[in-house]
């Protein structure tokens, strides 16, 4: 089975950093982009890489897991933990998905328990108690890839060669599912909106409410 690899995105504080993630998955390999919670995300920094990038979605980190334990697939937490292992080590074994924290907070115990394992990012000046979650991914991503021994894109001059765009293209700033999977996310959000558990989007429209926007009822 061939080595993969998945960055999962859960409680990311600045929704623009997923389009900047998914230009960093891009470039070093990533098989798919895993959403949890939230599915509608900015495409701003992508740089149309989300056009070349697969996207799922699940309602819960355990659906997550499921669905990566399914593909024989290690959960890495890039995170400094106790137990955490440097990232030039290269402390992998086969595919793994990548949670990264939230910018402010990290990990929560809740990301932390799905995990297997947990890599760190060596720093050597003393100006900044972390990084940029994208620019933690893609020094994380790209330590995978050279373990991994992914194939280097060809280039062409200074650049590296862009693949062609898929024929078939949809606005790339949500996630898009089944009908079946839409349905059920409809239910959760009705059963958890009293909860809070979607936050609020700009203009006082709701993320629930751009889902029904979406996808509208046949």
């Amino acid at each position: 089975m061939a080595i993969e690899s998945y960055v999962v995105v859960h409680n990311i504080a600045k929704r623009h950093n997923v389009g900047t993630l998914a230009r960093s998955a891009t470039a070093f390999g990533v098989a798919e982009l895993i959403l949890v919670g939230r599915r509608d995300f900015n495409a701003f920094g992508s740089h149309g890489s989300t056009s070349h990038l697969r996207f799922r979605h699940f309602h819960s980190l355990t659906d997550a897991r499921l669905f990566l334990k399914e593909k024989n697939c290690d959960i890495c937490g890039v995170e400094i933990t106790e137990d955490a292992v440097s990232i030039t080590d290269h402390p992998f074994k086969k595919s793994t998905a990548f949670l990264l924290g939230n910018e402010g907070t990290g990990l929560s115990a809740k990301e932390c328990e799905i995990c297997d394992f947990f890599v760190y990012i060596p720093q050597y000046g003393g100006g900044t108690a972390s990084l940029n979650v994208t620019v933690a991914a893609s020094i994380v991503l790209h330590h995978f890839g050279v373990w991994a021994g992914f194939s280097e894109r060809i280039r062409d001059g200074n650049k590296f060669v862009v693949a062609e765009k898929p024929l078939k293209q949809l606005s790339r700033k949500y996630c898009t599912e089944t009908d079946d999977r839409i349905i059920e996310e409809r239910k959760s959000r009705r059963e958890s909106a009293s909860n809070g558990f979607f936050e609020d989007g700009k203009n006082g429209v709701s993320s629930s409410n751009l889902l029904d926007s979406l996808f509208p009822d046949e």
